[in-house]
């Protein structure tokens, strides 16, 4: 016969204190992605131009 039983609390906050840097980690995370978005975009243009110069 199973009886009633709450879920144990968990507490909503962490337990650990916030990372100080964790907004400059961020940050430098997705500067790195904008930058390597920036370079297969720029390399895709890149090959297409040469691409259609070949063709013509």
């Amino acid at each position: 016969m199973a009886t009633y039983t709450p879920p144990p609390y968990f507490p909503q906050s962490s337990l650990s204190p916030p990372d100080e840097k964790r907004y400059r980690k961020f940050k430098l995370i997705m500067f790195g992605i904008a930058i390597i978005l920036l370079l297969i975009i720029g390399g895709a243009i890149t090959g297409m131009i040469y691409l259609i110069k070949s063709l013509f």
